[in-house]
């Protein structure tokens, strides 16, 4: 499988995060990519496709707030990271807002997810690190492909940031395929829903969106991922969630990866784009399902049978000494 990753990732190096009401040191640490990159060993190299594709899926709006948004906050007088504390809830409109608060709060969702000095190059990079391993998937030169993105996206919408996502990698190369003809399905399997995903392709019927996450009842992202969200206008009934109870297992789990690859194979999508996390180990620090190294292979390997180009797009994963062989394992799948 050729897989893709480039270092200036790494530029992206946030501090700290609020968390359960503290500062706590910030769970996407760089060290995420360097342990996967060093597993896998030799990785291909990522071109550079420019702004374009990303502006296919992102506001200019957002996509200006993103690029200056650090420079603006150290212009402002702060230190660290730049980080929003009030949010529009009700009446959210456009309106002509210039202080870095504000814009904080316009273009993101939650505390958690801070714009550090180097994250729109690490953003960027990600971007197109996911385009570079699309590229072989419609050249027909191979039939999977891997991309090592950090930060990860599918929180990401297409005028927000959330939950460590500032750039909808997923997404991003999905629409750069729809433009290239292809009939495209997005199946997430992070522990977490997509909602960024979600709200991108909401009334979209040229991309069916699939995720099977734990229950917004109860977990992150709380507001997306119910079942009885489908889409709406042109895209309704082309998005499909599958929420499961904490604690679920491998049994239940692949049930609902059977559901979703039932849903995209009726869809007659012609190309793949996996949303892939390795927070369902069981070891992982902030996720509560069950799923066991040795139940990746089997996962992938059920994906695999799909038959179709898939691109396999780096999300989540934080148990950080155990991410390079869980990665290694769901890529052995295919």
């Amino acid at each position: 499988m050729r897989a893709y990753f480039d270092s200036r990732q790494l530029a992206h190096a946030p501090t700290v995060e609020l968390h359960n009401g503290g500062w706590a040191e910030h769970a996407d640490k760089v060290a995420r990519a360097e342990i996967v990159a060093r597993r896998l060993g030799r990785l291909d190299p990522v071109r550079d496709f420019g702004t374009a594709p990303l502006a296919r899926v992102h506001s200019p709006e957002y996509l200006d707030f993103l690029q200056a948004a650090h420079r603006r906050w150290a212009e402002a007088g702060r230190s660290g990271d730049a980080i929003g504390y009030a949010w529009p809830v009700v009446g959210r409109r456009p309106l002509n807002l210039d202080r870095i608060d504000a814009l904080l709060g316009r273009f993101s969702y939650d505390a958690s997810t801070p714009i550090a000095a180097g994250t729109w190059e690490g953003a960027y990079w990600g971007a197109q690190t996911a385009l570079s391993a699309l590229d072989p998937l419609l050249a027909g030169a191979a039939r999977a492909a891997f991309a090592l993105c950090r930060p990860p996206g599918h929180h990401a919408g297409p005028d927000y940031l959330g939950g460590y996502c500032y750039l909808n990698n997923a997404a991003i190369a999905a629409r750069a395929a729809t433009a290239a003809g292809r009939r495209v399905a997005v199946l997430d399997i992070d522990y977490h829903h997509g909602n960024g995903t979600q709200d991108i392709f909401w009334a979209d019927g040229d991309v069916f969106f699939a995720s099977v996450h734990a229950d917004p009842a109860t977990d992150y992202p709380y507001f997306w991922g119910h079942a009885d969200e489908r889409g709406v206008g042109a895209g309704e009934g082309a998005t499909l969630n599958l929420p499961l109870a904490r604690g679920a297992k491998i049994g239940v789990y692949l049930d609902a990866v059977a559901r979703a690859l039932d849903a995209i194979a009726a869809f007659d999508a012609g190309l793949l784009v996996v949303s892939f996390g390795a927070d369902t180990f069981e070891g992982d620090p902030i996720s509560h399902f069950a799923i066991r190294r040795d139940d990746y292979p089997v996962i992938a390997a059920k994906v695999a049978g799909l038959g179709l180009p898939t691109l396999i797009v780096m999300e989540g994963g934080y148990a950080v000494d155990d991410l390079g062989e869980n990665v290694a394992a769901f890529l052995s799948g295919f």
